[in-house]
């Protein structure tokens, strides 16, 4: 479903993705972890052909993100770290703008369906401004679901909330995953890849150096835990076993 060849991604003089090669299949819940700057984001950027590489290229269902990007939107849902939401909308408004940007048939059906889903339905017709900060995330999930899409891209989208709130979010993350959706998940939160994902991604300084599900990357590096995998690669500087 996702191939990534070779991906060089730089700003200015530093590379963001340093010839990152990776491929994920077709329903895989797929987490990516590493520190801070290590390129996370700026992958799910160009999966999401909000920007090219400068060299290698990025497909996701067999189209080229920069050629066939077009066909790349049609497949993909998004949900960034920020909530974009329009605060003064209600979510039913909110979701309706997005439905009808996306010619979604039977928008208004859609829409109800999916603030049922969300738990949001007695809140449908409030300022967003008023709803929690769990609840805006559900929304902002919500959103990039009515496209029915078969990837969905989430770079960190619990980053902030507390445990309960995270959780409550994670159940919807595994409906999606267990619908057949693809699911691309970066997060700083170890303890939320290994409850999504099947496999997980380390990266630093724009390479993959481990990849494998949690119990093949605590037992290739003869730790406890994932967290204690994440820790001993970051401290020696990313140097994959």
């Amino acid at each position: 479903m996702i191939r990534v060849e070779a991906a060089v991604k730089r700003y200015g003089i530093l590379p963001a993705l340093d010839g990152l090669d990776l491929s994920i299949g077709a329903g895989e819940a797929f987490g990516l972890l590493g520190p801070n700057g290590a390129g996370k984001t700026t992958l799910v950027r160009l999966l999401a052909t909000l920007a090219s590489p400068d060299s290698g290229r990025l497909s996701v269902g067999g189209h080229d993100t920069v050629t066939e990007a077009a066909e790349v939107k049609r497949l993909i849902g998004v949900v960034f770290q920020e909530n974009n939401l329009d605060r003064d909308l209600t979510p039913r408004q909110n979701l309706s703008f997005h439905a009808r940007l996306h010619r979604i048939d039977a928008a208004d059906e859609a829409v109800a369906a999916m603030l049922t889903r969300l738990g949001l339905a007695e809140r449908a017709d409030r300022p967003v401004n008023g709803l929690s900060g769990g609840m805006r995330r559900r929304l902002v999930i919500g959103r990039a679901l009515l496209t029915r899409p078969r990837v969905l891209l989430l770079d960190e989208p619990t980053t902030g909330l507390d445990p309960a709130i995270r959780r409550d979010l994670w159940a919807l993350i595994r409906d999606i995953r267990d619908q057949g959706c693809t699911v691309v998940l970066t997060t700083h939160y170890v303890e939320e890849a290994e409850n999504l994902c099947g496999r997980v991604g380390i990266i630093d300084r724009g390479r993959l150096v481990a990849i494998g599900s949690p119990t093949e990357l605590t037992a290739r590096f003869g730790a406890a835990r994932l967290e204690d995998v994440v820790v001993a690669l970051a401290q020696t500087d990313g140097e994959a076993a």
